[in-house]
């Protein structure tokens, strides 16, 4: 009876930590594709405002930049407004956050 009674109660304390390990709930990803309208580069360098205008919606989307690469790209002129992006990024705490920023034609 006691082996038993200590099974259940073993058994409960493991399902009980593994629901705490559980990280909390992901970001939601998106996807959007269509030309730059705008972009605001930080005054350090090291982060931009992109605004993107979806070709599926019209409405205009402004994404967190703050990747190295794309930065570059930036200051280099090699994405300039007007050219057509594809862009995935994570909508976290009313922002979007980068995660791909590429131009569709490549680059």
């Amino acid at each position: 009876m006691k082996t038993h009674l200590s099974r259940i109660i073993l058994s409960t304390l493991l399902a009980a930590s593994a629901f705490a390990l559980v990280p909390p709930a992901m970001a939601q990803t998106a996807t959007v594709v269509g030309p730059v309208t705008k972009i605001k580069l930080a005054a350090d360098g090291k982060s931009a405002v992109a605004t993107l205008k979806d070709n599926k919606t019209g409405e205009s989307v402004n994404v967190d930049v703050n990747d190295d690469l794309t930065l570059d790209k930036f200051k280099d002129k090699r994405i300039v407004e007007g050219d057509e992006i594809r862009a995935k990024f994570d909508k976290e705490g009313g922002k979007n956050h980068s995660k791909f920023f590429k131009k569709t034609a490549g680059c």
